[in-house]
Order: structure tokens, then sequence, then C-alpha cells
């Protein structure tokens, strides 16, 4: 009975979807010659809008329900829970699989687009169009979730226990990586409605940049944090000793936050100048397609990855709709090309304008090699018939120089001018920094480091932080003097008065702090795996551990194997005692779990590498030494908080916005 609920409140919102995309259609049509009439069927599109998040909130809270109450008449719940999952696992089921997955995705889309027709509704010129691209998007993915991956679709065969929920997935990162996620995928959605709206209504000034530039920072924040914390949940889970290892789910996530962050970076500079209408345009519809294309490999496991935890064949409607949506958008594009030139252009190569397109052109790269690698084994197939993979090391030495590059660019634009810099004042302003980097890279060769990368590397970050930190230095300094405040007070002041300025510094000072760990752990990693009995002693670095033994426990559904080593330093001085274990699920599968000592300068990371061949007194154990992996998530705090900043209501950004609006709504004769 509850199922029908779900089902049938999944199919009226589809109903509500497709009469919100027909009524905005009329609206469009109906406005040219009938003002009033055509708002009546644009309020209307818009109100059934509004029906749709709450039928998918009660379709959503009845499969939640429905896994927590065992329900294995319905087939969902009989793949992805068990009775011995714990309850808050029964509840990050509803994305532990593709039907609901997908009905989550579409709860997020459709709060995503309550929230802009609430908020945006002043935006009479562009919301017609708006209603019904976004009403388009939803049709799609709301038919995926009634028809195809239908989460109420009953169990073939009744059982009395369910298979469970993927080990991979029963962590408590798992609550919260997947939504945030979606959410950036979902809220990406939003400037591309706006931006395609621009282009269908003619309105091409930046008017639907400064409506939709809260939006794409949120969802970029989200994406952000999503990276992040799957990055942790691959170190602390998938026991290679790593957060990254270039497999094809976290690229295709990765893959819309970069040109993201170039549409960010670019918009600047037609708010500023008037300037890369186009390119905006083509940026916004790259990280719309490439959100799209993500969720077609981790919902359709298209592509093999440890992250893909769905297998399905509606890979072709993805394709058809990808298809359609390339080329409904290329001829906007190509419609409007002449109205988005702009008329201002580029006085000099070495000006800020020019710093921003060149950092765009570098991620554009980077995404380029990404894209590429992460589907040659499809390439080669569907050229070679054979299947041919792309490994770490061949995106790390392919991506490092771009990376370095952006790196310096980081660090270089903000000195630079609107219109034109004087080379000599740029190189005034860069040659204290980059000697005082070379002083300390010296220090670090001396010291033993002699990896021509990571010494390069190190410059880089250094070279661009200390940039970064004169920025802050000049304006607290300048406010100390004029304003005789202390320099706290100036600080925060700088914040307060700039926060897109300095919120964006802040940012950029989080992805080097995560830079130098990155570098850290990539060119230092040391590894080691040895089969131990117990009272064997093994080094790694400057540690040495010794093997005491092993025990197994059981709880619920789960069979643990729990080593225990002691950590002792050069001098034989005790440090702690680690605990890695691996737990084996009733329904075979098993998930590692690895135990370290951290602290800022290093992790000491043990995993049990055999399950098989672990007793009380012998285990196969797999050590890593990863220098400075924890400024990656030091890195990744200070990252969250500048986009927090940046990100948060500006009150004179909000003047500028409502008269904005009140120009369009005058042109408009409202």
């Amino acid at each position: 009975m509850l199922a029908d609920l779900g089902h049938s409140a999944i199919f009226i919102s589809l109903a509500a979807a497709i009469y919100t995309f027909v009524a905005s259609l009329i609206g469009i049509r109906t406005l040219k010659s009938d003002v009033a009439g055509g708002r009546r069927w644009v309020i209307s599109a818009r109100n059934a809008t509004f029906a749709t998040l709450p039928l998918l909130l009660v379709a959503c809270g009845i499969l939640v329900a429905a896994l927590i109450l065992d329900d294995y008449t319905i087939d969902y719940v009989r793949r992805t829970t068990s009775r011995q999952t714990p309850i808050q696992f029964k509840i990050t089921a509803l994305w532990g699989g593709q039907a609901g997955s997908l009905l989550l995705w579409n709860v997020m889309l459709s709060a995503f687009l309550c929230a802009a027709w609430w908020q945006k509704w002043e935006e009479r010129a562009l919301m017609p169009y708006a209603l019904m691209i976004g009403s388009f998007t939803q049709i799609f993915f709301l038919y995926l979730t009634a028809v195809p991956e239908d989460p109420f679709a009953p169990a073939q065969i009744l059982v009395s226990n369910g298979n469970g929920l993927s080990p991979l997935l029963r962590h408590p990162l798992m609550i919260i990586h997947p939504p945030m996620l979606y959410l950036g995928y979902t809220g990406f959605i939003v400037p591309y409605i706006f931006a395609m709206a621009a282009l269908m209504a003619g309105r091409l000034d930046d008017g639907w940049i400064r409506t939709t530039r809260r939006w794409t920072l949120a969802a970029w924040l989200f994406l952000s944090l999503g990276l992040i914390l799957g990055g942790r949940w691959a170190y602390d889970v998938l026991g290679w000793g790593g957060y990254w290892e270039w497999d094809p789910v976290e690229n295709v996530a990765f893959l819309p936050w970069l040109t993201g962050t170039a549409f960010l970076h670019s918009v600047m500079i037609q708010e500023k100048r008037g300037m890369f209408k186009l390119w905006n345009m083509v940026l916004i519809l790259l990280t719309y397609l490439l959100v799209i294309y993500g969720t077609l490999i981790v919902r359709t496991g298209l592509l093999s990855s440890v992250h893909a935890f769905a297998q399905s064949d509606i890979q072709w409607l993805f394709f058809g709709f990808l298809a359609f949506k390339i080329i409904f958008s290329a001829w906007w594009l190509f419609n409007r090309a002449d109205d988005l030139r702009s008329q201002n252009h580029l006085h000099s190569l070495l000006s800020r304008e020019a710093a921003f397109l060149f950092n765009n052109f570098v991620i554009l790269a980077l995404s380029a090699v990404i894209f590429l690698f992460t589907n040659f084994t499809l390439l080669s197939e569907l050229f070679t018939g054979q299947e041919y993979g792309v490994g770490p090391d061949t995106y790390n030495v392919a991506t490092g120089p771009l990376f370095a590059l952006l790196l310096l660019l980081m660090g270089i634009a903000p000195l630079t001018m609107w219109y034109r810099t004087s080379w000599q004042k740029l190189g005034n302003q860069m040659l204290w920094p980059a000697g005082w980097s070379a002083v300390l890279v010296i220090a670090l060769f001396v010291g033993g480091i002699r990896q021509a990368g990571a010494l390069v590397g190190f410059w880089v970050v250094f070279f661009s932080l200390s940039l970064i930190l004169m920025e802050y230095a000049r304006g607290v300094h300048a406010r100390v003097r004029s304003k005789n405040e202390r320099w706290w007070t100036a600080l925060s002041q700088l914040f307060a008065r700039n926060q897109r300025r300095y919120g964006g510094y802040l940012i950029h000072l989080g992805v080097l702090v995560m830079a130098f760990g990155i570098i850290g752990t990539e060119f230092f990693q040391q590894e080691r795996q040895l089969f131990m009995q117990s009272g064997d002693v093994a080094t790694l670095g400057r540690y040495t551990v010794r093997f005491v033994g092993a025990s197994f426990n059981q709880v619920d559904d789960v069979n643990s194997a729990i080593a225990h080593l002691d950590i002792y330093d050069q001098e034989g001085n005790f440090l702690t005692s680690l605990f890695p274990h691996t737990d084996i699920f009733n329904n075979g599968e098993g998930m590692t779990i690895p135990d370290a000592r951290s602290n800022l300068i290093e992790d000491f990371y043990i995993i049990l590498a055999n399950w098989e061949g672990v007793s009380e007194n012998s285990a196969t154990v797999r050590m890593f030494l990863n220098p400075l992996v924890n400024w990656v998530w030091f890195g990744g705090w200070i990252f969250m908080v500048g986009t927090l900043i940046a990100g948060w209501p500006d009150p004179v950004d909000e003047k500028v916005v409502v008269a904005t609006r009140r120009r369009f709504a005058q042109a408009s004769g409202d």
C-alpha cells in the first residue's frame, strides 16, 4: 500500500513537471500577444513546480520508512538493507543503490528549482524560459525514477532478510559525502538554466550572472566539500594508503568542479569589463554537460570504478538526453553569437583580464586531459577492439605541470591591474617572494630533498603563498595607518568591506595548503608490506613496529579481524598502539579499516592486507608513511571557510542586484 503511494507520488511529480514545461511554453508564446494571459500561464507553471517538491519528499519519506521497517516486498529494500544493518545505515541506504539515489537526486533538483523560482521571481523577462528549461531536465530525471529505475518496484521473490548495504558505504562519511556531491551536481543546473534563459530571451548583459552568482558559489561549495569528504573516505576505507587514485568516478566529479571554477573566475571579467560573454556561456554549458555525464558514469557503471555502486542499462537514455542538450544549447549559442561579442577587448597580455583568461585556458587543458584519460578505455575499445587503461602515474605526469602553472597564476593574478600592468611594477612585487621562496627550496635541498619535481612544486607553493599573504598584509597595513585600527580589527574589516576579494584569497590560500600536502604525499610516500608473526619487528622511516597478535570479534552481521601493533621511535621509545582491522559481512563482502598515528608532519598508516592469512599469532600488514597528508585536510577547511565568506550576502552587491532588477522591470513595462 505504501509502495503504491510512493510510486504514485513520483508519477504525479512527473505529470506536474510535464505540465510546467507545457504551461511555460504556452506562456512564452502568449506573452507576445497577451501579456496578462501569458503571465497567468507562467504563474501556473511555477505553481506546478512547487507541487513537485512535497510529492517527492513524500515518496522519499515512504522509501526511508520501508528501509527502516525491513519491507522486503520492495526490491530496493531487499537489495540494500538487512535486518542486522544499523538504523543509521538503513537511512543512508536511500542513496546506497541506483533507484534510491536517483530519487534523492530528484528531491535535491526540485528543491533547488523551487528555491530559485521563489527567490528570483522578479526576473520576469527570464522566468518563463527558465521554467521551461528547468522542467525539461526535471522531466528526464523523474522519468528515469518513475519507469526504468522505480524505487518501489516489487520484489520478485519473498525473503525474510535482505542482502545488506555494501560495506564500502557503511562508513560515517558516506552519510554526508554522496548528498554533498548531489547538491553540487543539482546546484550547477540553476546557473545553466538562467544562462540558457538569457540566451533565449536576448538578455545578454551580466544580469543573469548576478542572478545566479550565489547559486553557482553554493553548488561549487557543495561539490568541493563532496570531493574532499570523498578523498577522506577513500583514505579511511579503500585501504590503498591514499586519498586520490584518478578513479573514473573521482574524475567525473572533479571535471565539473574544474569548469565551474573557471566560470566563477571568468564571470568577474564580464561584470567588470563586459568581456568574455560567449566564453562564460560556453563554460556554464560545459559544466552542466559534465554534471549530466558524471551522473551517467556513476549511475550506470559504464566505466569500472571502486566508487561505483550502481549498474544499469539506462546509459542510452543519458546519451540521448546529452545529445539533445548539446544540440539545443549549441544552436542558441550560435544564434546569439553576434550579440555575445564583447565591446571591450584585451589591451595587454599583462593585465588582470589576461591573467584570468590564461587561468581558464589552463583549467580547460586540465579538464581535456582528465576527460580523455578517463574515457580512454571506452575510446580504445571503440577504435581498436581492446581495452587500454591509463594509470595514476600517467595522470600525474600529464597534469602535474598544468597544476603547477595554475598555482603560479593563482599568486600572480592578484598583482595585475585592469587594462594593463607595468612589467617593472609586477617584477618588483614578485622579486622578494621569489627570492625567499628560492632560499626555502635551497634549504630543503641541503636538508636532503633531491626530487626535482618536489622542489619545483614547493617553490611554486611558497611563492604564491607569499604573494597572497602580502596582499593581506598590504590591506591590513593600509587600514592600520589610515584608520588607526588594530591589526585584527583591520583584517576583519578587509573581509567585511570586500568579501569576494579577500574570501577568494582565502580560498586560494586553502588550495595552496592542500597543494603543500599533496606534494609531500605524492613524492615522499613510503610503503612496505610483509608477513609478521607475534613478536616480529619491522621498520619504516623513523618508526619501528612490533606485531603483538590478532583477535577476532563479531557484532551484528560483521566479523572482524583486529591486529595489535605497538609503535616505537628510532630510540626505542613507545609511541602508541595501532589496531587496524578487516570487517567481513554476512553477504561475503569485506572492508579494510586502517589505523594511523597522525600529526602535522606525517601519518604512519597500517592496514591488514589479507583476511584469509590472519590468525591469533600472524598476519600480513601493509604500512604507509604519508608525509604532510594532514595538510590536505587542513587546507580543505581553509578552503571551505573562504568559500563561505566569499558567498555571504554583501549589502553593496545586493543593492546592485536590486537596481538591475528594477532596470529590467522598467524595460519590460512593469
